[in-house]
């Protein structure tokens, strides 16, 4: 087994090769793969939320399930980058998240990823159509939290 240091020693996102860039098109294909994941997760855990409230359902605009569902969500993105460096739409896109200095990211880093992403997110997805105009195709979340998307090469997974 490789050390984490070895397998994951990629280059600092300025110098990433224009090949290993991802485009915005696989980025949102990895987005939308995790999002159905994400809606799988949150039915379970809707369902352990009304067992664990005797049978009832929260209520509409209810604030602790909201809390919570976004704990899930963190759980989920937070998790898969810091353990493997990529959820399993990245995986399934051939993209890896890197900090950096190229290393597998933090529990700080993804946090700062996954705030990032929301604010991202808020002003109609501007954050990642930003990609198509910043000259090194990142996005607003790549910037913020000093995170990047990095594209393995055909064959490497």
């Amino acid at each position: 087994m490789m050390p984490i240091g070895a397998e994951f020693r990629i280059l600092p996102a300025m110098s990433i090769p224009e090949d290993n860039r991802p485009s915005l098109l696989r980025r949102l294909a990895a987005v939308l793969y995790d999002g159905m994941l994400l809606i799988a997760l949150w039915m379970g855990a809707g369902a352990l939320w009304i067992g664990l409230h005797g049978g009832n359902a929260a209520p509409a605009g209810d604030g602790a399930f909201r809390l919570y569902l976004l704990a899930v969500a963190y759980a989920f993105f937070v998790g898969f980058w810091i353990w493997g460096g990529r959820t399993l739409g990245m995986q399934a896109w051939r993209l890896r998240l890197i900090d950096a200095d190229g290393q597998r990211v933090t529990v700080r880093a993804g946090t700062n990823r996954f705030v990032a992403s929301i604010l991202s997110w808020l002003p109609a997805g501007a954050g990642f159509l930003w990609a198509l105009i910043d000259r090194e195709g990142l996005t607003w979340h790549d910037r913020l939290s000093k995170t990047y998307l990095y594209l393995d090469p055909k064959g490497s997974r």
